[in-house]
């Protein structure tokens, strides 16, 4: 491991560059849209929201299932309000599912993770995004807010693609766009199993768990899950990745 090289570098958004920060006036604020924009009014948005829970659960029985992941029409016309009008539920697709990711609390960048986004790109590496997401419109909107958009020559939402990880034909799809071979990319996640599974299928030669030192206690560590190296904050990245392709493997910590 310790002679390699790498030229690529992915992000994993939810639990790694982005947190949920919770806000109870913005969430109350986007169970009242979604029940505005499926026309509900027999129950308050509390308990619309509740009942769209329930079915989400189903839905992500599926997902696992089958390693699939919907469109927001298919989401919200087969899952989630299928007897509700379908020419309104479709308008509002992509709007409902950002709204119901809304309900449960505002999106933020990790700590140092813009930062670490601009460091590795000025560092020489190339850059992209693998995420299990039902939205396809948050990030490319998040990136384009934050000026960030132009750091990622590859960004695959699951909801885009039609499969999530950890079917590795997502991560090879991200690396064929980057023009990169899968043993020289590097993967961050935060997720000891769907993380690590699929990268590691798709031959990556690195994965970087991105967690807390309190997390990191309580995780079971296998010789099938067992990271390659860990971050507890993303300005490490700076001296690990010090210049493409080169890794400062002194600095690496191993679990």
């Amino acid at each position: 491991m310790e002679n390699r090289e790498f030229d690529a570098i992915f992000y994993d958004l939810g639990g790694t560059l982005r947190l949920v920060e919770r806000d109870a006036e913005f969430e109350a604020e986007a169970r009242r849209k979604i029940a505005e924009m499926c026309g509900e009014t027999t129950m308050t948005p509390d308990e619309f929201c509740e009942f769209l829970d329930y079915r989400y659960v189903g839905y992500r029985k599926w997902c696992f299932k089958t390693m699939k992941e919907a469109s927001e029409e298919e989401l919200w016309t087969k899952w989630l309000a299928p007897e509700y009008p379908r020419d309104l539920i479709l308008k509002n697709a992509i709007e409902l599912t950002i709204e119901y990711r809304n309900k449960d609390g505002r999106r933020v960048v990790a700590p140092n993770g813009a930062q670490s986004v601009r460091d590795m790109y000025e560092n020489g590496y190339k850059l992209g995004i693998i995420s299990n997401l039902v939205t396809s419109q948050e990030i490319p909107r998040w990136l384009k807010e934050d000026d960030l958009e132009k750091y990622f020559g590859a960004v695959l939402l699951s909801c885009v693609e039609g499969i999530r990880k950890p079917d590795p034909r997502i991560s090879d799809k991200a690396c064929k766009m980057l023009g990169v071979k899968p043993e020289r990319c590097v993967y961050i996640g935060d997720n000891l199993n769907r993380d690590v599974e699929g990268t590691r299928a798709a031959g990556y030669g690195m994965f970087i768990l991105y967690t807390t030192p309190e997390k990191l206690a309580q995780e079971k560590i296998t010789d099938e899950n067992r990271p390659d190296a860990i971050i507890f904050d993303f300005a490490e990245l700076k001296e690990l990745f010090p210049k493409a392709p080169n890794v400062a493997w002194d600095k690496i910590r191993k679990v």
